[in-house]
């Protein structure tokens, strides 16, 4: 993909003039982890969209991905985690205060890029802090007993979806689209991003574990607060099934996932669930389709969602 080529060309470049030192060497690992860059490319592609040039845009492209970035390296502090994309996390290989000032550098690069722009910096301004919310309201889910599904998509919302909506947002920007086409371009990511999360709850459940290289249903059997873990509560509520509870009430390494996926199918929350992606992805292409340009200029859009779409991990 000539986008995808542009942003790691530009990235590697990037990655090459940091300084030599430890507060930099975990940036440049974690940069260098394979990654699709979504993001950085749907800037490209939202830019070149309303007619703007992809190099003018590489600059903030990479800001968004350094600010991505930014949120993993501590993500994966807040939730302990000791692999990211199969490699150790950063906290796992050097240790969690380089981790935190590593992130915080990272953080800093991102708005020295967007900084050059005052229109892109009122952008990333809003929607950076709205990522930051988002994750908060995650870490206090864990603490409660229960959360609607309301809140939930709030918080993937403001958690992962508005980046990818910033990110086309920024590159509408550049090409100097008007504020209705920024708001249109922006709606059709938050819309995606919200879609591809629920794919991914979809996928830790019912994938093929030999395929996604994840154990099946992780997510439930820790009991996690997904969409789907949400929902089949409720239902177990409203038909007096206990079956979901009671599992829930074993110990993690006692719960049973084929009688917890079995309940999820039994009770419709697989079909609502593949209904809400398509949903959402229909709402996600009807703002797309609102935008006065040609189809043709839409295709590189179109073609990344679809292979998006099939992907199994």
């Amino acid at each position: 993909m000539r986008e995808r080529d542009l942003v790691d060309a530009h990235l590697s470049a990037w990655i090459a003039a940091l300084p030599s030192s430890t507060l930099y060497a975990p940036m440049a690992y974690l940069l260098g982890l394979p990654a699709k860059r979504v993001r950085p490319v749907l800037t490209v592609m939202s830019c070149e969209l309303f007619g703007g040039a992809a190099t003018n845009v590489l600059d903030e492209a990479v800001g968004i991905e350094l600010f991505h970035n930014f949120t993993l390296m501590h993500d994966d502090i807040m939730d302990a985690s000791p692999l990211r994309r199969g490699q150790p996390t950063v906290h796992a290989k050097w240790d969690v205060n380089t981790a935190i000032l590593s992130g915080d550098a990272m953080l800093v690069k991102a708005y020295q890029i967007m900084g050059s722009d005052p229109l892109v910096l009122s952008t990333f301004n809003r929607y950076a802090l709205e990522v930051c919310e988002g994750q908060q309201r995650d870490m206090e889910f864990e603490e409660r007993t229960s959360v609607t599904l309301a809140e939930y998509k709030e918080m993937i919302r403001s958690k992962t979806a508005v980046l990818l909506g910033c990110a086309l947002r920024i590159g509408a920007c550049k090409a100097k689209a008007s504020e209705a086409d920024q708001e249109r371009i922006g709606a059709f990511g938050e819309d995606l991003g919200l879609a591809f999360q629920l794919r991914d709850d979809l996928l830790d459940a019912f994938g093929d574990s030999t395929v996604t290289g994840k154990q099946q249903g992780g997510d439930l059997r820790n009991g996690k607060k997904t969409w789907l873990m949400i929902r089949a509560l409720e239902r177990s509520a409203e038909v007096g099934d206990e079956r979901l509870l009671a599992e829930l009430g074993k110990p993690v390494d006692r719960r049973e996932v084929p009688l917890m996926l079995q309940v999820l199918r039994e009770l419709g929350v697989q079909q609502e669930a593949e209904e809400e992606v398509n949903r959402l992805e229909s709402s996600a292409f009807a703002a797309l389709d609102a935008i006065a340009i040609s189809d043709v200029r839409k295709e590189p859009l179109r073609a990344l969602v679809r292979a998006l779409q099939q992907r199994s991990r």
